[in-house]
């Protein structure tokens, strides 16, 4: 038990060293926060680096308070959709394009209406309009997994990426 304390002590210290040399390396850090009231930052540029924070879907129907009715999401694929052009459109307030990801991490929660399963096919409908088109012929490395919730309970995908300014 000592031992593993002893072994993880280290490894944080030699990752908080890594960090430090990265800046005395002049790496400049640079916190994107259009929202000062947000509990995180959209995004964080570090060097030539990129990393947006996760995206979330806008709702296909807006919350109707008169009515009383609660706004609609979509499915995965208009889910998906609504997130990768968030993604778009903020990598292009950066002077980026989808091709300048170069990885992409999606966590994916159960769709009620398919059995709690997640729906691959619906986020890849959505995604292959934007990447290994015959326009932007690019792919990120990617990873995609199911995860029990999410944030947002109405949440079927959320999506985050990283993205690399050519040089």
């Amino acid at each position: 038990m000592f031992i593993h304390k002893l072994r993880s002590a280290a490894i944080a210290v030699a990752m908080v060293g890594v960090s430090y040399a990265s800046q005395a390396q002049g790496v400049e850090v640079k916190h994107l926060q259009p929202n000062p009231k947000a509990a995180i930052a959209s995004g964080v540029w570090a060097g030539d680096t990129l990393y947006l924070s996760g995206q979330l879907a806008d709702p296909v129907t807006p919350a109707d308070a008169a009515k009383g009715t609660p706004a609609v999401y979509g499915d995965t694929e208009q889910q998906a959709m609504s997130e990768l052009m968030k993604i778009q459109a903020l990598l292009k307030e950066q002077g980026l394009d989808m091709k300048d990801v170069v990885k992409m991490t999606v966590f994916m929660a159960g769709d009620p209406a398919k059995g709690n399963k997640l729906d691959f096919a619906g986020m890849m409908a959505s995604y292959t309009k934007f990447f290994g088109t015959k326009e932007q012929p690019n792919k990120p490395a990617r990873s995609a997994m199911q995860v029990a919730a999410l944030a947002a309970p109405w949440a079927l995908l959320e999506i985050e990426v990283i993205a690399v300014r050519s040089k």
